[in-house]
């Protein structure tokens, strides 16, 4: 789905404008961001963990030549689902 189906979807099931759904999709964006660069992470309760996590400097190897490359330290996001999302999704196990 694109955020403008996601925005008619919302507009249609609670009664608000377009502008009012989009307007809301991209505060969320916003929120989500201005959280993760403060606090490092975000838990959407029935969807999830949003979460920074940094990954160590460690060697690496370039496949087409075989030559031992550096691969620097770096910063990543990670999204854990949550269990009734999981379940959702793929039905209980």
């Amino acid at each position: 789905m694109t955020q403008t189906q996601v925005a008619g979807y919302l507009s249609e099931k609670v009664g608000i404008t377009r502008k009012q759904a989009k307007s809301a999709l991209e505060e969320l964006s916003s929120l989500v961001v201005r959280e993760l660069k403060r606090e490092g992470s975000l838990r959407l309760a029935g969807l999830g963990v949003f979460r920074k996590r940094k990954s160590k400097a460690r060697m690496g190897r370039n496949p087409a030549t075989g030559e031992q490359i550096k691969i620097p330290a770096r910063t990543r996001l990670r999204f854990t689902a949550s269990k009734a999302l999981k379940d959702a999704v793929l039905g209980t196990r």
